[in-house]
């Protein structure tokens, strides 16, 4: 079925694309309330509408000035709270089919990373939900496939021009959440990286990792000028994001109090908070124990549920899949399967090293995206001889596992109060 787009990778992105939107707007309405964290950005949305003044001050604006354009759109309901969390649903979708494609040039792998992150189950729930995870995982995996495109330009023009989207993308991404930045400096370093792999390899000096000239990846653009493009335009976006905060009619922004009011944000993110049950530790999170109910009460005459839980067949069959993919490196298959694995890896450290009192499931949320980067690329080395199919019968069961979770993943109508029981394996489930 692949073969008929082979020439035409666009068009199978384009279509995988649809699907996943579709897929992601059924139902939208479900609940009809406010759940979990909506509380907290669907009201600020509110009040940005308004500009009367500052709320949810922890956190950039915005993710919050795209719930609020929803809201002005569709209505303040669910379909205007959630519906641009869709889009970036299926932006995340289309971006790692991109990835995918640029690295491996294999129409299969990418479309079968694609479907992973569709039924991965955590991208599904994150773009049915007006928070600041789903937005913020769009744009930096969006930017990564941009740095992959610059990559692989053929003029200097072409290379600077990617980098700047490159820098746009990155600095929606910090302007969503701060759990970002770390990704600014991920970019600088592949960039560093693969430019002394490029000398290493050609015998060049070191000196010519500096250089524009002869320039494989990136070419005709030095490196401290690429570097500049991208980090300078990415602050630039990222402060212009606060844009609507100088209007408001109370305690408005200033240039004055720009910088200042950064230093306010890191305080109150790094702030003691209590506990709370669905707190969990980093290093719980990829074994998947304790997921997070975001919704579960009767709606719309019937008990609903929605939880945060990512597809088993993924999320653990991805582990062995990073292995997998350090075994590839290991015996030759070059930089690209290491750096999906350092990618997950880094993506978890984070989270390890920064200085936040409580954690939860979804700060996986990009880890379990680059899971579907790993599971593709480890069938992609390994997938020959007698095991060419596999990754079809890996993406049966991933499909498989979805559809049984459809019910507690979409608000479906359930049997009755303890009907959760029937999909919770486990009492940290519960």
């Amino acid at each position: 079925m692949l073969d008929r787009f082979r020439d035409r990778p666009w068009l199978a992105a384009l279509l995988i694309a649809l699907t996943a939107q579709i897929l992601f707007m059924v139902h939208l309405g479900r609940p009809d309330v406010l759940m979990f964290d909506e509380v907290h950005y669907v009201p600020a949305a509110r009040v940005l509408l308004t500009l009367d003044h500052p709320v949810n001050q922890e956190h950039p604006l915005l993710a919050k000035e795209i719930i609020a354009a929803g809201i002005a759109l569709f209505g303040d309901k669910p379909w205007g709270w959630r519906f641009f969390a869709t889009l970036a649903g299926t932006a995340t979708v289309a971006g790692v089919f991109a990835i995918l494609w640029l690295t491996f040039g294999r129409l299969r792998t990418a479309a079968f990373g694609a479907l992973l992150v569709i039924v991965n189950q955590m991208v599904f729930i994150q773009a049915r939900i007006a928070m600041l995870d789903g937005f913020m995982g769009a744009f930096t995996i969006l930017a990564m496939a941009a740095m992959l495109w610059a990559m692989r330009a053929r003029t200097g023009r072409q290379t600077r021009w990617r980098l700047v989207l490159t820098g746009v993308l990155l600095g929606l991404a910090v302007g969503v959440k701060w759990t970002a930045v770390p990704y600014v400096a991920f970019a600088g370093m592949a960039m560093i990286v693969v430019r002394l792999r490029n000398a290493r390899l050609s015998g060049k000096g070191w000196a010519s990792v500096l250089s524009s000239r002869n320039q494989p990846h990136w070419p005709e653009i030095a490196t401290i000028p690429a570097l500049l493009i991208v980090g300078l335009v990415s602050i630039a976006v990222y402060f212009v994001t606060f844009a609507p905060a100088f209007f408001y009619a109370h305690q408005p922004l200033t240039i004055a109090t720009l910088l200042p009011f950064q230093i306010e944000m890191w305080k109150l993110q790094t702030e003691v908070l209590a506990a709370h049950p669905y707190q969990s530790q980093w290093w719980s999170w990829p074994l998947m124990l304790r997921p997070i109910w975001y919704f579960y009460d009767q709606d719309m005459g019937s008990w609903r549920g929605v939880i945060l839980l990512g597809n088993p067949a993924i999320m653990w069959g991805g582990l062995p899949a990073l292995i997998a993919c350090l075994i590839a490196w290991w015996r030759g298959g070059g930089l690209r399967q290491l750096a999906i694995v350092l990618l997950w890896v880094a993506s978890l450290a984070v989270w390890a090293i920064i200085p936040k009192s409580l954690g939860f499931y979804y700060y996986y949320y990009l880890s379990g995206i680059f899971l579907c980067l790993a599971i593709p690329a480890a069938f992609n080395h390994f997938g020959k001889g007698r095991w060419k199919e596999a990754d079809e019968w890996f993406a049966i069961l991933a499909l498989g596992l979805f559809i049984y979770f459809y019910p507690v993943l979409s608000a479906g109508p359930l049997a009755g109060r303890m009907a959760f029981a029937h999909w919770t394996w486990f009492m940290s489930w519960r």
